[in-house]
């Protein structure tokens, strides 16, 4: 039996809840490129990821692919499915080899009707999930928007094998990320260009002030 990760979703979760999902848990391996779910799939397994690496992306009202980003061993995710079989809100493919840990909804639900009192954990953990999407949604509310596409630029950074390497997205792609318009982007870009803060093209930009950025990343905790 391979043990469910103690990262992301599953943090918080007694160690009762653990063993019950890693003795449901099954492995599953993924060629480069191959798809695990789809966005707009109906959703029917928690997911944890256990080598390789994974992506995950949407379709824009544009119709085109985003990349949202890349996850790694030891993350959690598709946890909505263990409360609601809804649709899935993004596509998962295998950016190399890899293998996932999956969990069904039916299997989880069937443990929870012998075991009651796996209910109260799912159900806290449930609130905790609540709480995390509220932030979320208040970040993407609340907060002007240079600061969200700092934030968004660092996590993109972290990502690549090297943080200073350009990242390959159009400024239209980032206002798409970050919930406003083009032109808006373009000329919070312009401003940091100007102060040396990133370099930016056509193909993309590369951040040239990593604590500057960081600092504007952080600036509401002022």
């Amino acid at each position: 039996m391979t043990a469910f990760p103690t990262s992301g979703f599953l943090s918080e979760a007694s160690d009762g809840l653990r063993e019950m999902l890693s003795a449901q848990a099954s492995e599953i391996a993924l060629d480069k490129g191959e798809t695990l779910f789809e966005q707009g799939d109906e959703g029917d397994a928690l997911y944890a990821i256990l080598q390789g690496t994974l992506e995950v992306s949407f379709l824009a009202m544009s119709g085109r692919k985003l990349t949202l980003t890349l996850m790694r061993p030891g993350e959690v995710f598709g946890e909505i499915a263990l409360f609601d079989s809804g649709p899935r809100t993004a596509t998962i493919a295998a950016a190399e080899p890899s293998q996932v840990l999956r969990v069904r909804r039916r299997d989880v639900m069937d443990q929870i009707r012998q075991h009651p009192d796996l209910a109260v954990d799912m159900v806290r953990l449930a609130g905790l999930r609540m709480r995390w999407m509220g932030s979320q949604l208040n970040e993407q509310v609340f907060l002007p928007m240079p600061i969200r596409l700092a934030r968004k630029l660092l996590h993109l950074s972290e990502l690549q094998d090297d943080p200073t390497e350009r990242i390959t997205l159009s400024q239209s792609e980032l206002a798409e990320f970050v919930g406003a318009t083009r032109e808006a982007v373009s000329k919070t870009i312009s401003i940091w260009k100007r102060d040396n803060v990133v370099e930016a093209s056509r193909g993309g930009l590369m951040i040239q002030d990593f604590e500057a950025l960081q600092e504007l990343a952080e600036s509401d905790l002022i």
